[in-house]
């Protein structure tokens, strides 16, 4: 098994791990998921930002008006894709991140 495998085969897995563990999503992720991890992997897109970009559409979707109208369940990490690309032509601070991991976390208490 060659060490290029292994680390497209961790990146993928991570990926994925990253977006089940997200709000909203399905528990199980699909062939279709994979596929689309494997391309994050092959354009180098950081773990980092894919973590970030999911952090980011999460607090977008459930940090927003309680009057605005319900959204439906994430049903694929395509779902991510642009705000993976937003990321990655706008970096976000790390600072910001960590405020949007304590305003999610306060969210999920109430």
């Amino acid at each position: 098994m060659s060490q290029e495998w292994t680390s497209r085969q961790a990146y993928v897995e991570r990926v994925l791990e990253l977006y089940r563990q997200a709000p909203e999503t399905p528990a199980r992720s699909s062939r279709c998921d994979r596929r689309l991890a494997e391309e994050f992997y092959e354009r180098k897109v950081k773990v980092e930002q894919v973590e970030a970009a999911i952090l980011l559409a999460t607090a977008r979707r459930l940090l927003r008006s309680p009057q605005a109208p319900k959204l439906g369940p994430i049903r694929s990490l395509h779902y991510f894709a642009s705000v993976i690309e937003e990321i990655k032509s706008t970096p976000v601070s790390e600072s910001y991140l960590e405020y949007l991991r304590r305003k999610l976390a306060a969210h999920s208490t109430t």
